[in-house]
């Protein structure tokens, strides 16, 4: 369920979607996709930037949001090689060892949910959440996303994140031309969160 306030400011609307669990506790990392009315205009709205980060020995960041036909960059950050892959079914792919300051991209043309891993690094995890809607992100450590230039109209929000107990939690927002409004979703969550822990520091010397 989503509740909406809003507030003059111009003509293009806003939209901060706040996601939280059960409990009330705030939720990062949750990727939240929107579809809006048939023809609106989204020349206004600026799409999240589409790279999945190697550094520290881990994916940045955990959950990456990107529409269907998107090319994901894969830099390396690190002073040793990775191995990219993903066995999910939307997009199997193995980008083979590669080094620092290196980059290889791939495009995600079907939605679904794409777990990733490193075949040297066990304890790298990510996931790339593809989706058909054309407007979508992240929430932040503050379990916030903030969506701005989009047109008046109805929209279809889902959210997902990789601890669902159950299906994406989905919405309905209306927002009104000139307006920052607000939206705040639940989902339900496992008890028990998947995380990435950095490596132990010899496991890639």
């Amino acid at each position: 369920m989503a509740v909406l306030a809003g507030t003059a400011a111009g003509r293009a609307a806003d939209l901060t979607v706040t996601v939280h669990d059960s409990a009330g506790q705030l939720v990062p990392h949750a990727a939240v996709a929107l579809m809006p009315p048939a023809g609106a205009d989204l020349s206004g709205w600026t799409g999240p930037t589409l790279e999945m980060k190697q550094e520290h020995t881990l994916f940045a960041p955990f959950v990456l949001a990107v529409g269907t036909g998107g090319t994901v960059s894969f830099p390396n950050f690190d002073e040793f090689r990775h191995h990219v892959y993903s066995f999910s079914k939307p997009k199997p792919f193995e980008l083979r060892l590669y080094g620092q300051d290196e980059t290889k991209t791939v495009t995600f043309d079907k939605a679904g949910v794409v777990a990733l891993g490193c075949n040297i690094h066990d304890n790298m995890l990510a996931y790339i959440y593809v989706t058909a809607a054309p407007v979508y992100g992240v929430t932040g450590a503050d379990g916030t996303l903030t969506l701005k230039g989009l047109p008046a109209g109805h929209y279809d929000l889902t959210v997902w994140h990789p601890d669902l107990s159950g299906a994406a939690a989905t919405a309905g927002a209306e927002l009104a031309e000139g307006t920052m409004a607000m939206a705040d979703v639940a989902v339900a969550l496992r008890s028990v969160r998947r995380v990435q822990q950095p490596s132990a520091e010899e496991a890639y010397q």
